[in-house]
């Protein structure tokens, strides 16, 4: 009987007793979780809810379904500005995936050379301009730019190039174009460091054996870095689309709400601001803006998931 008895003790004992929840992790993770829920996922599912009405003069709002998201596409007074808007949202993009991020690419390369001098100094001064405010810096390009009274001609003479000078901002065909090019100069430094930072993380073993096995310099990038670095050009590449989608500030600042010269300036940031509340003569409509910026939401996740389910795992695979 005794022996039987204690042979349950020890089953039992061998029963292993359910762990308590971490209350402790409870605490500290709900302030963050409701701060979240408060200004980030709340005014998300209330913008979609929105973009599923239509109000009338009187400020009624009646549930009309999916009909404001045909009206943006079909409708010829908010589908040509719509349509405009995202081609041009594309080409900005486009400019910054080519040109920024390029550019981000050599500056890291140059920066990672084992005996440059004052690299430090050099990633202080191409960062720097990622830290002001874009109302400083479409400000200070607008005086810049002036054809009357900014720098930029004089500077162009200087050199012999005086002829190439325009009212790049007044015009439609270069407008787009030289906000860009003001965007990349502001925000290069991100891809630099990111990529730079990955260029770090490559261990010297490999190179070194590259190079004694006779790779030159292009080989050694081509063959050895740049397969290394492929993952960080890859959430350089969606960081970049991210951001490009969202774009308002610095068009703003620049050329105002209207986005002009005749909306040839004119992205999907500016374009919702228009819609929602309203500028000059155009009547502010709530219901169209929360279409406007669902469209743009549904955008940039086919754009994340176009990246996570095709170019990531390509990155992955031919990353070692």
């Amino acid at each position: 009987m005794t022996d039987l008895t204690a042979s349950r003790i020890q089953s039992a004992d061998a029963v292993p007793t359910r762990s308590r929840f971490p209350v402790h992790i409870a605490v500290f993770l709900a302030p963050a979780l409701a701060i979240y829920t408060l200004f980030s996922i709340y005014p998300l599912i209330d913008t979609i809810r929105l973009s599923l009405y239509a109000g009338d003069e009187t400020g009624v709002r009646s549930f009309v379904g999916l009909q404001n998201f045909q009206t943006l596409l079909t409708d010829p007074n908010w589908s040509s500005q719509f349509w405009n808007a995202f081609r041009n949202n594309l080409i900005f993009f486009a400019i910054h995936m080519v040109v920024q991020n390029g550019i981000g690419l050599g500056l890291a390369m140059l920066l990672s050379l084992p005996r440059l001098i004052g690299g430090s100094v050099y990633r202080t001064l191409i960062f720097l301009p990622t830290m002001l405010s874009v109302v400083i810096i479409g400000f200070i390009w607008q005086l810049m730019l002036n054809p009357l009274w900014g720098i930029a001609p004089s500077l162009l003479k200087a050199v012999g190039l005086g002829s190439l000078f325009g009212p790049w901002l007044g015009q439609e065909s270069t407008a787009l174009l030289t906000v860009s090019l003001i965007s990349v100069w502001q925000f290069v430094g991100i891809p630099m460091m990111l990529i730079y930072a990955a260029l770090l993380n490559i261990p010297d073993d490999l190179l070194d054996a590259a190079t004694v096995d006779g790779a030159g310099p292009f080989s050694v990038f081509w063959f050895v870095r740049l397969p290394l670095i492929l993952p960080t050009l890859g959430v350089v590449s969606i960081l970049t689309f991210v951001a490009n989608f969202n774009a308002f500030d610095l068009i703003y600042a620049i050329k105002g709400a209207l986005a002009g010269p005749n909306f040839s300036t004119d992205i999907l940031g500016t374009f919702f601001y228009r819609t929602f509340f309203g500028f000059q003569l155009q009547v502010g409509s709530p219901t169209m803006g929360a279409a406007v910026a669902t469209a743009m939401l549904v955008i940039i996740l086919v754009g994340v998931l176009i990246y996570l389910f095709g170019v990531q795992r390509r990155l992955q695979r031919h990353s070692f």
